[in-house]
């Protein structure tokens, strides 16, 4: 089993970024054990995809983030499962997460404009008859996302002495 959580671990942090060939080598296995790892992995729905992170702010791409706190009724019977996946089956909606504390659900949205994120929660969002409010904050700049660092700044502060 430590075999198969090392290479989750490796993929978790590299993702598409490194070879199984690379992985065989990290974790001591044939390149064909590793892909069999994987593949059982895959298969029993464990690994549920890859992704790249991509640092949109050094593109020519304008793209506007939002975090948006609702605070929801639960459905009788169904809790807040069913308007969690009428609301994640948008395709603007990058994660959803029920959350403890002073709101319900956390959604994380990106459109093109903070005009298109204002009209997607004012039209889709609020009206939804389980909503009670909700609250949109907008990302002004990542520093590190899914463990990745954005901008790493760290430069020698050093003063040079000459003799």
């Amino acid at each position: 089993m430590s075999d198969t959580i090392d290479i989750l671990e490796i993929l978790e942090k590299n993702g598409p970024m490194i070879s199984r060939d690379k992985i065989a080598q990290m974790t001591g296995k044939t390149e064909e054990e590793v892909n069999a790892i994987i593949a059982g992995l895959e298969k029993e729905n464990i690994i549920v995809g890859y992704k790249t992170m991509i640092n949109w702010d050094v593109t020519d791409t304008e793209l506007v983030n939002a975090l948006i706190e609702l605070r929801i009724t639960p459905q009788r019977g169904e809790g807040y499962d069913k308007v969690a996946e009428r609301i994640y089956k948008y395709p603007q909606v990058n994660s959803l997460y029920l959350m403890s504390g002073s709101y319900d659900l956390c959604v994380i949205i990106e459109g093109k404009s903070m005009k298109e994120v204002a009209l997607f929660v004012a039209q889709k969002l609020a009206p939804m008859e389980s909503v009670i409010s909700t609250a949109t904050h907008f990302v002004l700049k990542k520093y590190k996302d899914d463990g990745l660092i954005f901008y790493d700044d760290e430069k020698d502060t050093r003063q040079v002495i000459t003799l």
